[in-house]
């Protein structure tokens, strides 16, 4: 199983996923949340699912959340992208 299958499967889980975007916003890079954001979406329905959740074009996703991370989505996009994953933001006091 190449390694892509494998995250895409386990990217399916909630517990795993939202681990996987918690240690990506951890990172305090913004490419490596924003590839992270993506990998998740891919595994949960796709840029489709969240255009409909959000009411944006696929195109303009396509350009927020691409694979390389290079993208600058609004916070509506990863709103959108978030719930359309069946996940959500949560804060907690920096350690």
């Amino acid at each position: 199983m190449k390694h892509t299958d494998w995250l895409k499967n386990k990217l399916k889980d909630d517990n795993f996923a939202a681990q996987y975007l918690t240690q990506a916003v951890q990172d305090l890079e913004p490419a490596v949340f924003i590839a992270a954001l993506r990998h998740v979406v891919d595994a949960r329905g796709g840029l489709a699912k969240v255009a409909d959740v959000g009411s944006l074009s696929k195109a303009s996703l396509y350009k927020a959340i691409p694979h390389s991370g290079q993208g600058n989505p609004t916070a509506k996009t990863m709103f959108a992208a978030l719930r359309a994953s069946g996940l959500s933001l949560t804060f907690s006091a920096a350690s």
